[in-house]
Parts: C-alpha cells; sequence; structure tokens
C-alpha cells in the first residue's frame, strides 16, 4: 500500500445539489464531492479567461496579511522543520496585491518558492468576494476563508468545524480518513504547529512505513478526490483530511461552520483537563473512567437518567443556561483549588 491515489476509493460525487438535498447528505455524516457547484463564480470564469490576478485586484484592501513562504528544497511540503523545533516556511507580512505580484516574480524562476495566503477571512482581505460570490448551501452568515498559492501539500489534520470547500482555480486533491483512524496517524506535538492545528506526521504522497507502519491500515481505508475549479468538497466535522494543490496557481473558498450550541464550553478545553486528570491514574482507574464516559458523556447506552423520575435527573440533564452556568462555576473554583469537584 502506498499514497497512491488510483488505489484509494474514490469519494461520492453528487451534481446539481441545493440546499435541502445537502441536507441530506449531511445527514448521512459522510463527505461528498459537489461537481460544478461553483463554476459560475466570477473568480471562477475570470481564472479561465486568465485574468484571475487583475479580478482579485478590484476586490482587495490593504489588509496587512501573512504570507507563507518555503525554500524550493522543501518540495511544496508545509510541515515541521527537522527537529519539529517549528514550521519549515516563513511568515511575512504583506497584503493580497503585494501577494499577487510577488506569485507572478515567483512563478518566473526555474525553482520557485512555495508561497501562500492561507484561511484569509474574506471580510477584512477580500470584501469584495462576499456579495459577488454566494455559496447557495449555507446560511449566509457563515463567511468564506480564501487560500491562495503555488503547488503546495498541506498534511493530515482536521478541523473542530464542518467545511464546505470550493475549488476557484486550479485543482486540489483531497484525500480523507474518518475520525477513528486517529491511532494509525501518528499526528504530532500538540504545542508545536505549523498552523495552529496538530498534523501528521507522515507524509501522505511518500510515506514512511518503517517509521509509520500503523499508517498502512488508515490507508487501506483512505478516500480521495480530485476536483476542479467549479468543484467542491463536503467535510464532516473533525475529518482527518490532506490536502495538495497540483497546479502552479490555485484558489480555494472554504467555509466552516459548527452546528453545536456555543455556551457550553470546548471540547478541546475538555480533553486537555482529561489528559491532565485521567491519563496519568492507575490502569485499573482508567478502566473505571472508560465506562463513566461511555455511559454518561458519550451515552453509549442511551439516557442514564431514564429510569429516574425527571425531577431527580439534576446534573444527569443538565441543560439550562442557568444549568450549564452552575456546572462551569463550579468547574471553575475546583480548578482554582486544585481539588476534584467530589
Amino acid at each position: 500500500m502506498t499514497g497512491d491515489p488510483s488505489l484509494m476509493v474514490p469519494l461520492p460525487d453528487h451534481d446539481s445539489v441545493d440546499a435541502a438535498r445537502f441536507a441530506a447528505i449531511r445527514g448521512d455524516g459522510r463527505p461528498a464531492v459537489f461537481r460544478g457547484l461553483v463554476s459560475r463564480w466570477p473568480a471562477v470564469v475570470a481564472a479561465r479567461e486568465g485574468r484571475l490576478s487583475g479580478y482579485l485586484n478590484t476586490l482587495a484592501t490593504d489588509e496587512t496579511i501573512p504570507i507563507v513562504r518555503a525554500a524550493p528544497e522543501e518540495g511544496g511540503l508545509l510541515h515541521y522543520e527537522a527537529a519539529l523545533r517549528g514550521p519549515n516556511f516563513t511568515r511575512e507580512p504583506g497584503t493580497i496585491r503585494t501577494f499577487l505580484a510577488d506569485l507572478e516574480v515567483e512563478l518566473g524562476k526555474p525553482q520557485p518558492d512555495t508561497l501562500a495566503v492561507q484561511g484569509l477571512d474574506a471580510r477584512a482581505a477580500l470584501p469584495g468576494f462576499l456579495p459577488t460570490h454566494p455559496m447557495p448551501l449555507l446560511a449566509p452568515e457563515i463567511v468564506p476563508r480564501v487560500w491562495i498559492g503555488t503547488a503546495a501539500k498541506v498534511a493530515i489534520h482536521n478541523d473542530p468545524a464542518e467545511n464546505i470547500a470550493c475549488v476557484v482555480v486550479g485543482r486540489r486533491r483531497f484525500t480523507l480518513f474518518a475520525p477513528e483512524q486517529l491511532p494509525n496517524l501518528y499526528m504530532g506535538p500538540f504545542h508545536i504547529t505549523p498552523a495552529g492545528t496538530p498534523v501528521s506526521m507522515v507524509h501522505l504522497t511518500k510515506p514512511d512505513f518503517n517509521r509509520f507502519p500503523r499508517f498502512a491500515d488508515a490507508l487501506a481505508t483512505a478516500e480521495t478526490a480530485e476536483l476542479m475549479a467549479g468543484d467542491a468538497i463536503y467535510i464532516p466535522y473533525g475529518w482527518y483530511h490532506h490536502v495538495e494543490a497540483l497546479d502552479t496557481i490555485n484558489m480555494l473558498a472554504n467555509y466552516w461552520w459548527d452546528p453545536a450550541r456555543g455556551d457550553l464550553g470546548s471540547p478541546w478545553d475538555a480533553l486537555m483537563h482529561g489528559m491532565m486528570s485521567l491519563r496519568q491514574l492507575p490502569p485499573d482507574q482508567r478502566r473505571v473512567w472508560r465506562a463513566m464516559f461511555d455511559q454518561y458523556v458519550f451515552l453509549a447506552n442511551g439516557d442514564p437518567a431514564a429510569h429516574l423520575p425527571p425531577a431527580t435527573h439534576g446534573i444527569l440533564a443538565a441543560d439550562t443556561p442557568e444549568e450549564i452556568g452552575q456546572m462551569r462555576r463550579g468547574l471553575i473554583a475546583a480548578l482554582q483549588r486544585g481539588q476534584p469537584t467530589r
């Protein structure tokens, strides 16, 4: 097994998807490709006609943005430097306009640097993009983030959000892994990351199976698709994905959103607390708490309070802002004391 996409399962394709059909697809909890979803976007048309740079300049502001630059010997892979002290690229300030000018210069070189701008909030950097590039599947308050650059590879990672990514220019290959593949992905450090989220130490396009043997099991489940300009992909919450921009100039607009309640705190913070308070327990105690989490957190056996009268559910059914606030205050007080809540 190698990272050859021809050996992977192709992601399902859908044509003529509207909001109602997307809701049904999303309900399956599976990734999907939407062919031609944004093929009429003005930027897609401008790129097809060879006038992308001029068109983007009409939409851009002089907002300062970070520009990623990696040396040619990195081969377009945006990852860690050898000692894992930081990324293998630099960030320098610029604007969309200066970036587009640098892009033209770099592409004229026999061995160009990798250049990219990543995850720019379109409201600040490209405000003219929003009213002219509607996303037909999502609510208008979900705004796009823009990614532009040369050919590059973004290592396997996941995002704590649902995602629709739309290819504006060039071709992009997406390779996806279900959340359950985490043990086989060999994720890097949490505290030092190339772009804010942990990434896999395995290079999908050139995997080292001697160093990362379980990655072969992940590859056996991998799903992939190559998207053309105008195509889009739906990546469900938390699915791991590797993204490869294949052409000399590439542009993507993606939409992140989280349908979960916003007043319940961060699952990531809960994970950090769990790593602090549970991981060092003796094995027999970890066994107890794994069963407790399955029962009361992940509801593996249904409603844990179903056998009790409603008036006695208490914390087992805490749901209102007042009840959540009371739980939060108790947790904060316990953390400040350095003592358990019970």
